[in-house]
């Protein structure tokens, strides 16, 4: 029997879009209020691009970058440290019947974005969009 992904295979509901954006705003008021007791954290300014809720709400995937993009790893690594007092504070926040389990990953938006930039830039390919 194949494993059953945490996000639906047809897409994310109303229900999970809404919640979703829901975490995102008190998960970003929470970081840039400076709520999370972690200097490593407080220095940091992070970017909440998008959080993706499973289909049952027991799990939020946080995509976040770090202001410029420098110190990725440096952020991730102070968030998933802080994961429980961050999952309070944003419980807190959103009156959720259940406190989503949050997880944090790099927001790669931005960067297939410009990965695509370049490739229309390429000579050969606007030569083929152009017609």
């Amino acid at each position: 029997m194949a494993k059953k992904d945490p996000y639906s295979a047809s897409g994310p509901s109303q229900r999970q879009l809404r919640v979703g954006e829901l975490i995102r705003r008190a998960l970003s008021l929470t970081l840039s209020r400076g709520e999370i007791h972690d200097p490593d954290l407080n220095r940091m300014s992070i970017t909440v691009g998008e959080v993706r809720a499973s289909a049952d709400l027991r799990i939020a995937t946080a995509y976040i970058l770090p202001l410029g993009g420098d110190g990725k790893e440096l952020a991730l690594e102070a968030l998933r440290r802080n994961r429980y007092e961050i999952r309070r504070a944003v419980s807190k926040a959103v009156a959720l019947k259940h406190s989503p389990e949050i997880r944090f990953e790099i927001d790669e938006t931005f960067d297939r974005m410009d990965a695509t930039k370049r490739l229309f830039e390429q000579d050969n390919v606007r030569r083929d969009t152009e017609d």
